[in-house]
């Protein structure tokens, strides 16, 4: 009991301390303790409570007094509040009514203070949207104006600079959806404008190309003059004429081309003055600024490689002439004359290592192209201004920095196709000359005449010189015009060698193996070719023999020719020699040989004239008429012979005696002539005395003793063994090199004696009753039976 009145002080100086929100569990507490404990603190509590009351009953008793005076004072007032009351609602309602148009002002003051400050911002706020607009209706005056490039670049500014700052506004939300649309819009014109710039250069590539090719052409013809004029001016002597230095004709001749090549430079315009290039450089920079750069130029690659493929491509018939080449090469040239122009006006679009790559695959297909369509050229001038195109357009695109060393090794397989031409022309032109010779020395009537000759053909001969006009020269009229012909064949084939970088050693190698081409093949070829027609006769042979010696004797002259033009002297190592010599002698040859053939045949024509009696008992007693033709023949003939080489004339001369002799054998022995009177045998003995004759009266000089006369031995000792029927001796000596009788064969006795002996059978049918007769057959039958064993011996030794 003790121990619980101090918790019940304890917790009534809680509940007075205690905030009323929490005096909940402290009340709680006081029935937590002990049972009837609340009892207890009921009691505390009403003993707490009497114990305020008295402290405050002794409050109040204390100031009672004061609150007494307090209220006589307060009563005292109110009176006097009543009139300041009074007074007061008065002077209210009076400054209300002061105060209304007071508050009307104040309220329009405030009105209008609102609305400046609205005012105030709505002009912040467009100060800050102008300029956004203003950008924005820049971008489409540069749009309209087509001025793409600084419409990016406005872009640009609106995103990064205006519209953040006015982002909250819904124009500037359509503004920023429109902006990638324009991009794309942009991008769309300049692919088109690019698409238009490429099929423009397409289409001016060929003009482009001409005007670059006609440039570089005059570059190098201003170049070669002002050189050539250089060494003319250090080349020869300089003397002062009145105080004056004189002009050569070519020093003027210089300055009038090069003050042509300057009025003609004036008008001449660049790549850039013939096409519009700020679509590719604007395209450029527009993908440049869209961050797109690669794609762009993987485009522009992949198109111009398109367009590439197209200028490679040839017509079909651009062989037939030189304007289909120049058309080609223009628009080559023009290809990678803009290429070019990209690569040094832009950074990155086009690249060395591009344009290399992109030239080495068009030059090589321009090669392939090249060498196809040169091969169908036959007319050498136009192979010769494909020759210039070609170096022109290499010296071309060399300016500009490719490698063309390619083009140059082509022009030497182009220069052996044009060899070809000129080797197929010149022979034209060789069979022309020869069809048109009349195969006769050429006549000069008087000093004028002669010089004209000499001065196209190097002729020299004292001995002619010394006889007295008019006068003939050895050669026909075909000479002096082979010998030009070749003359300008050399020029035709220096024409080509020009210009192509190449030592004064190397093209005169080139002439000098044309020349050989043209002499060992073309005019070879023609010599034979003229040689084996039919219509040309013995004179006209005769005269090419002489006509082959003047132009053998000319070579050293044509190299001589070569020498000037080259400076190249023949004594240097590598010099080749022109084999002209053997071209003239196998011409020389092939013409013998065809005299010899042609006088055979001529031997035989008249010998088809033979018309023989083969069984006549008596000879006529004068030799046959066809043989006295033929003998007149060939003795007319070799008169001709006169101006051919001692030996040819001598060779044709045995050659036709021995063929006369063979065919006359042949005749004797001929299978289908079966018998052979003895008139006959001398009658064709007298035939024979006259050949005999014509060689002993020496047709051709040279022949030393009866040469000639052997060609005849076997005919000669056939018929005397025959007409003096001295069968005895033969037989006995046969073997014998001392024989009378040695050029005659068993067989042909054998053939010949069965001729005699059948006709001996037919014309002596009553023989068997003359003893002589008789006596006759069985000699021949006996003579027979021997020649068959000595046949038969024969036979069998071989």
């Amino acid at each position: 009991m003790a121990e619980s009145l101090p918790e019940h002080e304890r917790i009534l100086q809680e509940i007075e301390s205690t905030d009323p929100a929490c005096v909940g569990p402290t009340l709680r507490s006081v029935y937590d303790d002990q049972p009837n404990a609340h009892h207890e603190f009921m009691e505390k509590l009403d003993v707490c409570i009497r114990n305020h009351d008295r402290e405050i009953e002794k409050m109040c008793n204390f100031h009672h007094q004061g609150f007494v005076d307090a209220i006589t004072e307060l009563l005292k007032v109110r009176a006097d509040a009543e009139k300041l009351k009074v007074q007061v609602t008065d002077t209210n309602r009076r400054l209300q009514d002061a105060g209304k148009e007071v508050i009307a002002q104040t309220e329009e003051i405030i009105r209008c203070r609102i609305q400046q400050r609205n005012i105030t911002t709505v002009v912040e706020k467009l100060q800050l949207c102008l300029p956004v607009l203003e950008m924005y209706s820049k971008l489409k005056e540069q749009m309209n104006m087509k001025r793409y490039y600084s419409a990016l670049k406005t872009m640009e500014q609106l995103e990064n600079m205006y519209l953040p700052r006015v982002s909250q506004y819904r124009f500037c939300q359509i503004m920023i959806e429109n902006l990638p649309k324009l991009r794309e819009e942009i991008k769309e014109i300049s692919v088109s404008d690019l698409k238009d710039f490429l099929e423009s250069i397409r289409k001016h590539s060929d003009k482009i190309g001409e005007t670059a090719m006609k440039q570089a052409q005059q570059q190098k013809t201003f170049n070669t003059a002002l050189q050539k004029q250089n060494n003319v001016n250090y080349g020869r002597n300089m003397y002062i004429i009145n105080g004056r230095v004189p002009e050569s004709k070519y020093e003027i001749t210089s300055k009038q081309t090069l003050e042509e090549e300057d009025e003609h430079e004036e008008e001449i315009l660049t790549a850039h003055d013939l096409v519009d290039f700020s679509p590719v450089y604007r395209c450029l920079h527009i993908y440049s600024v869209l961050g797109d750069g690669e794609t762009f130029e993987n485009y522009y690659r992949k198109q111009r490689r398109k367009q590439a493929r197209l200028v490679l491509q040839p017509q079909s018939n651009m062989h037939e002439t030189v304007e289909g080449y120049r058309r080609y090469f223009s628009q080559i040239v023009g290809f990678f004359v803009v290429e070019d122009h990209i690569l040094h006006v832009t950074q990155g679009l086009v690249t060395r290592v591009y344009t290399d790559e992109l030239w080495n695959m068009a030059l090589s297909k321009i090669i392939a192209v090249l060498r196809t369509h040169s091969s169908y050229c036959t007319d050498p001038d136009l192979v010769l201004e494909l020759k210039n195109l070609i170096v022109v357009f290499a010296d071309t695109l060399q300016g500009y920095g490719f490698p063309v060393n390619r083009l140059f090794d082509l022009l030497f397989e182009i220069r052996d196709q044009y060899n070809e031409t000129l080797l197929k022309k010149w022979a034209v032109l060789f069979r022309d000359i020869f069809e048109a010779d009349n195969y006769s020395p050429i006549p000069v009537a008087n000093e004028e005449e002669y010089k004209i000759v000499i001065s196209k053909f190097p002729f020299q001969d004292p001995e002619l010189d010394k006889q007295s006009f008019p006068k003939k020269l050895p050669m026909s009229q075909s000479v002096p015009q082979i010998y030009i012909q070749v003359k300008e064949f050399i020029y035709a084939s220096l024409k080509f060698s020009e210009s192509l970088h190449r030592s004064s050693t190397e093209i005169d190698d080139m002439l000098r193996k044309s020349t050989n081409l043209l002499l060992t093949r073309t005019l070879s070829s023609c010599l034979q070719n003229l040689i084996k027609k039919p219509h040309i006769g013995l004179t006209e042979l005769v005269q090419i023999i002489i006509n082959t010696t003047h132009l053998e004797q000319a070579c050293k002259y044509l190299e001589d020719f070569i020498t000037n033009i080259t400076n190249i002297s023949q004594e240097t190592v590598h010099t080749a020699r022109l084999y002209g010599l053997s071209t003239f002698k196998d011409a020389r040859h092939a013409a013998e040989g065809e005299i010899y053939t042609k006088l055979n045949q001529k031997i035989d024509e008249f010998i088809q004239l033979a018309d023989y009696d083969w069984t006549m008992l008596e000879p006529d007693g004068r030799a046959s008429g066809y043989l006295m033709d033929l003998i007149n023949f060939l003795r007319s003939t070799f008169q001709v012979f006169t101006h051919l080489p001692g030996k040819v004339a001598q060779t044709a001369c045995m050659s036709a005696c021995q063929h006369l002799s063979t065919s006359l054998m042949q005749m004797l022995l001929d299978s289908e002539l079966k018998q052979i009177s003895m008139g006959a045998v001398q009658q064709f003995n007298l035939d024979v005395i006259q050949c005999e004759l014509f060689a002993s009266s020496e047709p051709v000089p040279g022949f030393q003793g009866d040469t000639l006369q052997l060609a005849f031995i076997d005919l000669r000792q056939l018929l005397d063994l025959f007409m003096v029927w001295d069968w005895s001796t033969y037989l006995a000596d046969y073997g014998q090199p001392t024989s009378k009788y040695l050029r005659v064969n068993p067989s042909t006795a054998l053939t010949l004696l069965e001729k005699m002996k059948d006709n001996s059978k037919k014309n002596n049918i009553f023989a068997q009753f003359r003893k002589n007769d008789r006596d006759k057959q069985k000699l021949i039958e006996t003579v027979v039976k021997q020649l068959r064993s000595l046949v038969n011996g024969m036979s069998q030794h071989t």
